[in-house]
């Protein structure tokens, strides 16, 4: 788990698939269980958990939602945002968070 940015109002981790922690391994093959054939390359799962400290509640985005938000910080990459910008486009994920933070 890296912390990607946090500030006043929002925390965003970046969780990785492979909990090993090799990170270079980020694409595996499929098993017979996975409903592929055995032996197709499969990409790891990762995700993204953003905490919205106000609210107290988290959202975590897996799949195409974690796709859509690498978009965001790969153009961020790019072109460096404001804080603004930045947490404008979190504020529109945390409406999504339903989930309370809990401490355990």
């Amino acid at each position: 788990m890296y912390t990607l940015y946090d500030s006043e109002s929002y925390t965003v981790n970046h969780m990785l698939a492979n909990a090993d922690g090799d990170d270079e391994a980020l694409i595996g093959t499929s098993t017979d269980a996975d409903g592929l054939s055995p032996g197709s390359p499969v990409m790891a799962r990762h995700g993204f958990e953003i905490v919205d400290k106000r609210s107290g509640k988290e959202v975590y985005l897996d799949g195409s939602w974690a796709e859509l938000f690498q978009q965001h910080i790969l153009a961020w990459q790019v072109k460096t945002p404001t804080q603004e910008e930045v947490e404008d486009t979190l504020e529109q994920y945390a409406e999504l968070a339903q989930n309370p933070v809990v401490v355990h």
